[in-house]
């Protein structure tokens, strides 16, 4: 029997929910049964034998709907292969070096214990100036964050590979 995968995500202005529709192509095309999905779309995990969690990040904190998707499913996801990724940083480097090691919004943390995914990893993000509000200007221009698109896609297929491979 095939396994599903949902590949669940949260993203403001889509740059993220590319990156979960990357993913979801990878495992497909390692035989997987993948399905991409926005994370308050959600209700019900039974018919996943595993999931990927995603979220964009703005000003260190996850987007709304990833974080309620963990609150509310916490206890199926402590009971099932969990991966979990944020995307954010622009930018050249190591995208944890670029938030200073940050990894996940400490709000989230106590969650993540509990639920013990297998891996939490950050991917550079991508930042369309023309996309954003008159507020969010004015803090990427504080925070001096880079515009463009700076995801790693080889980065992000490895990833999924890895976890493909883990699944099979």
């Amino acid at each position: 029997m095939a396994k599903t995968v949902l590949i669940a995500h949260a993203s403001k202005y889509g740059a993220t929910a590319e990156i979960a529709e990357k993913i979801g192509e990878v495992l497909r095309q390692s035989g997987l049964a993948a399905e991409v999905k926005a994370a308050n779309n959600v209700k019900d995990l039974s018919a996943y034998q595993a999931v990927i969690l995603g979220s964009a990040v703005y000003v260190g904190r996850w987007r709304k709907p990833a974080v309620k998707f963990l609150q509310a499913n916490e206890e199926a996801l402590a009971n099932l292969p969990v991966w979990i990724f944020s995307s954010g940083p622009t930018g050249e480097g190591d995208p944890v070096e670029l938030l200073n090691g940050w990894r996940m919004p400490e709000a989230i943390q106590p969650i993540l214990n509990r639920i013990q995914p297998r891996d939490v990893v950050v991917f550079h993000g991508k930042l369309d100036a023309d996309k954003l509000n008159f507020i969010e200007r004015r803090m990427i221009k504080m925070v001096e964050a880079k515009i463009g698109d700076f995801r790693d896609w080889e980065s992000i297929q490895a990833w999924a590979k890895a976890i493909a491979d883990d699944l099979r």
